[in-house]
């Protein structure tokens, strides 16, 4: 009987949440084209309104469905996706919306889709959250609106009185992924589950090799053996039939639950006060939600619960080795219910498609915590994709400007160490302070010199956005991307910001689609050669012989503007180069060894431009002085396609470009020497007279 009703949106689930019509096979009745209607975002009902309105009522409320690239463009844009994070529900809405789910609950496990995630595209992948030991389904509720913009969202309800067997809620699950899959086989299914939902996903994705799965785990409960909940069952069976404050002492250990937060409060006697983002604090006693607790954890249910823990616990780890899911575990560092920052390593080990990032300062709950983000999560893991394949141009997710201020403000000591100034060149050959001369329409090349350790990055993606609000599409190194072998070089993780700022790995499939898709484009064609330069090399470019972006730019009818970037030397100094370790053996074997995790690159290339070693120079760092940007003239390629098709025409473009950024190098250079703000003593002064925020002058261009 479980698994016989185990696909019907139940007409007893609360208002709150929107349910497709299911066949009496079981079998879905939706188009692999028409998506299910979203609830309007434009005017968020109140939770009251909501629960008093009828089916009928309800639907009439829905927005009708824009054209597809209407839909994705106002998804997908920038400004757009920072609206849900100002509408975030909070912890409380937990427990309101826990309340509204089992008040009258009854009848088998089912999905069912929350309706503020709203509209998403039409090409969005499917989301099927398997929630923790609660089983209400509600675990994601302070996500909801984000992720409803670019998932198709399904959430497992496990009604409070059913004794589904953990084989059978894996057999549930796996009818609703094959049925997608059937009917959308080209589309990536999402399992994000959590604690007792993250061991529910690996059995699935064990049982489904073949199927396009993406596991995103928090928590795992495959650590149950060395949890804390293996104390509770022996003492359950002593227990009279309602829980006692002995049990809610124990259960107080449980630092980051849901029930933890209310629960700690019972035993002190204290009113319950949440405090979630920008949210004020609204308090509301203990008294409100224990019913809620109760009636979401009876003994029995309790009981069920922790022995559905232990076999599915074993059942997962059992079948590890058959996992092939592509794979993200989410660690909380400080989660006392679950090993759970030893058991991610583990796993990490264990799983054979599997990155992972760890929260430090988190606890179980992780989803629920109020700085948490999901969707910026995966974005900077890379781990979000419509096809089977992650395209990093059509699956961009551009940053939102709660995106963007997290990334400055992380880096924001560079900013203010450095005092950037730009410089552009407008069409009438006007140098001007700023970005005033950078084409707004794409497509647009920026081709240029690579500071030491690309120190110059960080500055310069910045102030795009904060001036033009253009977003700097990066051609990076892939070892930001993808590491051969676990060994001595950075974690992938350290990588997320330039992810979700846009960067993507060298390649000319992906240079092509960056062009023909009229982004703005950074190019830097002496790579890591030019950024991890030797000695006395300060500004020297080291560009392949061979042009290698001049017909690429000329097919679309890019702009391409050359720039000039100095103030490295003003930072710090190389004192002990490549040339120099590779005299040393322990060095040389240390350069070798971080080599051969990285993805090579330029292997057919000879001269210096091939050596692509990867190491880190002696540097000495220096006071911090000012780093300087100047942007030429944009040169038109428009028209001159086919002209740029013969070699010889398309090589002088190329020696004109990296003739025009040495001139820009070479004018910075000379104008630096006359700004009374070069050094940092000077700058601090002004901003402590004039305010820390104001801008630092420089130069007359």
């Amino acid at each position: 009987m479980a698994m016989a009703g185990a696909f019907f949106f139940s007409a007893d689930l609360s208002p709150l949440f929107r349910r497709d019509m299911m066949s009496a096979s079981g079998k879905t009745k939706r188009s692999p084209i028409l998506k299910r209607l979203a609830a309007s975002t434009e005017q968020r009902p109140s939770p009251t309104t909501v629960r008093t309105k009828t089916a009928r009522e309800r639907s009439s409320s829905f927005v009708e469905k824009k054209s597809s690239s209407e839909e994705v463009e106002r998804i997908r844009g920038v400004n757009v996706e920072d609206e849900p994070e100002r509408n975030r529900k909070s912890f409380k809405d937990y427990f309101e919306e826990a309340k509204d789910m089992i008040r009258s609950d009854g009848g088998p496990p089912r999905w069912f889709s929350p309706l503020e995630c709203g509209s998403h595209a039409p090409d969005s992948p499917l989301l099927l959250y398997l929630s923790g030991m609660d089983g209400v389904g509600v675990g994601l509720v302070t996500q909801h609106q984000r992720l409803g913009q670019i998932f198709d969202i399904w959430c497992l309800h496990i009604p409070v009185k059913d004794r589904t067997s953990f084989t059978g809620l894996v057999k549930l699950v796996e009818r609703t992924v094959r049925s997608e899959n059937y009917l959308l086989p080209n589309r990536p299914i999402y399992l994000v589950g959590e604690s007792l939902g993250a061991c529910l996903a690996l059995a699935v994705a064990a049982r489904n090799p073949d199927i396009d799965l993406v596991l995103i785990l928090a928590n795992p409960a495959t650590s149950f053996s060395k949890s804390q909940f293996q104390p509770l069952i022996p003492l359950l069976e002593l227990m009279p039939h309602q829980v006692p404050l002995i049990l809610l002492s124990v259960l107080s250990l449980m630092e980051g639950d849901p029930l933890r937060m209310a629960v700690d409060n019972l035993i002190k006697g204290l009113p319950l006060q949440t405090k979630i983002g920008d949210q004020s604090r609204d308090p509301f006693t203990v008294s409100s939600y224990l019913p809620v607790i109760n009636d979401m954890m009876p003994k029995e249910t309790l009981r069920w619960k922790l022995e559905m823990l232990k076999s599915a616990s074993a059942y997962a780890n059992s079948r590890l080795h058959a996992v092939k899911a592509q794979t993200l575990i989410l660690s909380s560092g400080r989660d006392q219910l679950l090993p759970s920052r030893e058991e991610g390593e583990r796993l990490r080990l264990a799983l054979s498609h599997c990155q992972i990032r760890r929260f430090n300062d988190s606890r179980h709950a992780l989803f629920l915590e109020d700085d948490f983000d999901l969707v910026t999560v995966i974005k900077g893991a890379g781990f979000y994709r419509c096809g089977k394949y992650l395209d990093y141009i059509s699956d961009f997710i551009p940053p939102t400007p709660s995106e963007f201020k997290k990334t400055f403000e992380s880096d924001r000591w560079i900013y203010v160490a450095t005092a950037p100034v730009m410089l552009s060149t407008l069409e009438d050959g006007k140098i001007v302070k700023g970005l005033a001369g950078i084409p707004s329409e794409g497509p647009v090349l920026f081709v240029g010199y690579h500071m030491l350790l690309g120190l110059e990055l960080t500055p310069l993606v910045s102030q795009f956005m904060i001036e033009r609000n253009i977003v700097l599409r990066g051609i990076a190194h892939p070892m930001m991307f993808k590491k051969l072998k676990d060994g001595k070089l950075p974690e992938l993780s350290q990588y997320d910001k330039i992810r979700i700022m846009g960067a993507v790995p060298v390649s000319g499939t992906n240079f092509f689609k960056l062009l023909s898709s009229k982004s703005h484009v950074l190019l830097y064609p002496g790579g890591m050669r030019e950024a991890l330069h030797r000695k006395g090399e300060e500004y020297k470019l080291f560009w392949p012989e061979q042009s290698e972006f001049v017909r690429m730019a000329a097919r679309f009818g890019a702009k391409i503007v050359p720039f000039g970037a100095v103030g490295e030397d003003d930072i710090g100094q190389v004192v002990f180069d490549y040339d120099d370790l590779m005299k040393i053996p322990y060095f040389r074997n240390e350069i070798n060894e971080l080599t051969s995790e990285a993805v090579h690159l330029r292997t057919d290339a000879s001269g210096e431009v091939a050596n692509q070693d990867v190491h880190l120079p002696g540097i000495l760092p220096k006071v911090p002085g000012r780093f300087y940007y100047y942007f030429g003239k944009p040169i038109e390629t428009a028209g001159r396609k086919q002209e740029l098709r013969d070699r010889k025409k398309c090589h002088e473009l190329y020696l004109e470009v990296k003739s025009e950024v040495e001139k820009c190098i070479s004018y910075l250079k000379e104008k630096r020497e006359s700004d009374p703000y070069r050094n940092l003593l000077p700058r601090l002064i002004y901003q402590a007279t004039h305010g820390f925020t104001s801008e630092v002058p420089t130069f007359e261009p």
